[in-house]
């Protein structure tokens, strides 16, 4: 049986994530292990079930099984990307993961404490179950990589900048597979100046110049930038401090990342329970959103020069018609007005006649791992 597929995996604190791929961008199938230590519960296509999985490496177990479960063992699969938030300076582009990779990826755990961890802990339990599969990482911070230096150092002193303090920017994954999907969308070849909005729960704006990022909104961790679903965006550093020396620096930390945002403004992380509450509060908060957004994306723009078209992606981006469209009457000066029933559709073109191109761009992140994944492991992606 010939080894074709290609295993996506994508690890956090409490969860696994993965998917299979063939040659296409659909998925053959998705697994997932969620509250792994207690209480975990495998879902697959056929559903769902309580299992044990008191860690990462049961969890992967588990997702092994089940594949070969619907017909894919491990001896089908080509190679395996792992989707890892941090890359710091050092892992710019997907790369086949050895000793020494692994070991860069490990140099980054103090810049990313609550990510890059259990991206290890998977990446070494699928080694240890298959310890001949190829393993690629596919990095978040990779894409920004080309930004200037002068939009990656903050104005700190130089001992403190060599502690890894500096911006990165996360969403890279996103960004990277929206450039490479969008001349299809357009017929034509990718704009010169594009933003793109990775809107979610995370948020994200990216200037793009010429396919390369050349600014965005998130920095050494992905609380800077715009107002998010939990997390509190751009504040004062002594605000900071002000939180840090009321509640403690874990507790700080927790406020601003977990306990801020739209929760904090509207009750509720989610933008759509946010519509459907209608409350001041909530109104508030979708005004906070998108204000934000906007004043965001005209320091993008500036970054590149100007502005060619918008490419929306990501939870709220793909699918609330009202913040885009706000988003976008907040950059009419620009020359952008979006088609309002083509808006409501969330059809792929929302741009009305004579303005920028505005697009509708479905998330294909794991796809694009796979796809990078495969071209690495095949030696055209070197």
């Amino acid at each position: 049986m010939a080894n074709d597929v290609i295993l996506v995996v994508n690890a956090g604190s409490s969860s696994v994530k993965a998917a299979l791929f063939g040659a296409g961008e659909a998925p053959l199938a998705a697994f997932s292990v969620t509250e792994v230590g207690a209480g975990a519960v495998l879902r697959t296509a056929g559903g769902e079930r309580p299992c044990a999985a008191p860690d990462h490496e049961a969890a992967i177990g588990l997702i092994l099984d089940a594949a070969a479960a619907g017909g894919v063992p491990v001896a089908r699969l080509a190679g395996a990307g792992h989707r890892i938030v941090h890359g710091g300076r050092a892992l710019t582009r997907p790369v086949i993961l050895d000793e020494g990779a692994i070991a860069a990826i490990e140099a980054c755990v103090p810049v990313a404490p609550l990510h890059n961890p259990h991206n290890l802990a998977a990446i070494r339990a699928l080694g240890r179950r298959a310890p001949s599969l190829p393993q690629v990482g596919v990095f978040d911070t990779a894409f920004h990589a080309t930004n200037p230096e002068v939009a990656l150092r903050y104005a700190i002193p130089a001992a403190e900048e060599a502690k890894g303090i500096r911006r990165y920017g996360f969403h890279g994954i996103s960004f990277a597979s929206l450039v490479e999907r969008l001349p299809a969308m357009l017929g034509g070849p990718l704009p010169g100046r594009l933003l793109a909005c990775h809107l979610g729960n995370g948020v994200s704006l990216c200037a793009i110049r010429s396919g390369r990022s050349a600014a965005t909104t998130m920095g050494y961790s992905p609380l800077e930038g715009t107002t998010m679903g939990t997390r509190s965006g751009g504040i004062d550093g002594n605000a900071v401090l002000r939180l840090a020396s009321d509640h403690g620096v874990e507790a700080a930390g927790r406020i601003l990342n977990r306990e801020s945002g739209l929760l904090a403004l509207g009750g509720a992380s989610d933008m759509r329970a946010l519509h459907a509450a209608g409350t001041a509060e909530a109104r508030f908060a979708i005004d906070h959103f998108c204000y934000w957004a906007v004043r965001h994306a005209g320091s993008m723009i500036a970054a590149m020069g100007g502005l060619d078209c918008i490419a929306f992606t990501g939870g709220i981006g793909e699918n609330d018609a009202v913040v885009r469209a706000r988003i976008c009457a907040g950059l009419s000066f620009l020359g952008v007005a979006v088609d309002a029933a083509a808006n409501v559709r969330n059809a792929g073109r929302i741009e009305a006649g004579g303005s920028l191109p505005v697009l509708v761009v479905p998330a294909g992140e794991e796809a694009w791992i796979a796809a990078a994944t495969r071209r690495l492991i095949s030696g055209r992606g070197r």
